[in-house]
């Protein structure tokens, strides 16, 4: 693995995995239909002994017999990652349009799940789209009552990401990630997804984007910019620096907690970052220094306290006047 990111990312990429692609079985074509209209009667050669009766002709102007309409036909679909004949063999959702050339919104005709699906079609203008995650490929396609088989190609790769406070990883429920693409100078510049879960797979197409790692739910806050290469899994791990430390407002040092306390978390500066109600709430914050207020029936306590990377610990503050 390369060190990446702003100073604190492990990044790793492996290919996605996939399966040769099959070969799309051709169905029968339109069937042959007879367009030979009824049958001539044979005339009757006459007897000399008797008249031969007369026959009518038959009309010219009677209508023909009405064509039939053209069969419907398979179109079998593939996809792959764009640059080479990589299979994608899951994660896909194929929709069939119907291709309006009036600019009117297009209906859906036909939609799947499959890596590999046969979709059966009158004649006629379609447009196959395939999205894999949030990147997708699209192609027209025109049915004329034969087999058709269309291969799409997806330009995308995939992220999976995780945390840690130096060698320890942190558990799935501890993070929530954010992933956005720059635009311009601003690195968030738009958001793809938020609450993306550790170890989650998150398929994306081609390209850098920017994610932020939040662990706790306060200021414990990690960034990186990620680069998804086609066809291959970024595995990038996220280090935070923060503690969780548990709050009490005590009489004594190491007695028992006070139920009912209010909590607030400062900076130094007075900026309020977390608030918490209980005997013993945890919170979790960056590295750095704080102050602590608690406030119980009526009385204000405070203390100052240093957070460092990796050291949980209790906080106490201690009851007592002045």
């Amino acid at each position: 693995m390369a060190r990446a990111g702003y100073g604190s990312v492990w990044l790793g990429c492996a290919l996605l995995l996939g399966g040769h692609p099959g070969t799309a079985a051709a169905q029968d074509g339109n069937a042959f239909h007879n367009r030979i209209g009824p049958n001539l009667p044979s005339p009757s050669m006459p007897s000399p002994s008797m008249p031969s009766p007369s026959m009518p002709s038959p009309s010219m102007s009677d209508p023909s017999p009405p064509l039939p309409s053209a069969a419907s036909a398979a179109l079998t679909l593939t996809a792959v990652f764009a640059g080479g004949d990589k299979p994608l063999r899951s994660g896909l959702a194929w929709r069939i349009y119907e291709d309006r050339p009036d600019g009117t919104k297009p209906g859906i005709v036909a939609r799947s799940e499959a890596a590999e699906p046969s979709f059966t079609l009158p004649p006629g203008a379609y447009v196959a789209t395939v999205t894999y995650g949030f990147a997708s490929a699209a192609r027209r396609v025109v049915m004329a009552g034969q087999p058709a088989a269309e291969q799409l190609k997806v330009s995308a790769g995939a992220l999976k990401l995780s945390g840690a406070i130096g060698d320890v990883k942190l558990g799935a429920d501890q993070l929530a990630f954010s992933v956005f693409v720059p635009i311009g100078t601003n690195s968030e510049g738009r958001l793809v997804r938020s609450g993306v879960k550790a170890g989650e797979l998150l398929r994306l197409p081609e390209g850098t984007y920017h994610v932020v790692s939040t662990y706790g739910g306060s200021n414990a806050i990690q960034r990186a910019d990620l680069k998804v290469e086609n066809g291959k899994v970024t595995d990038a791990t996220l280090n935070h620096r923060a503690a969780t430390l548990t709050l009490k407002l005590v009489a004594a040092e190491g007695a028992e907690a006070f139920a009912g306390t209010a909590f607030s978390v400062l900076t130094p500066g007075g900026d309020t970052i977390r608030e918490a109600i209980g005997a013993f709430p945890q919170v979790t914050l960056a590295e750095g220094d704080y102050v602590l207020i608690a406030r119980h029936d009526g009385q204000v306590y405070t203390r100052e306290f240093k957070v460092e990377s990796g050291l949980n610990r209790d906080v106490e503050v201690i009851a007592k006047a002045g």
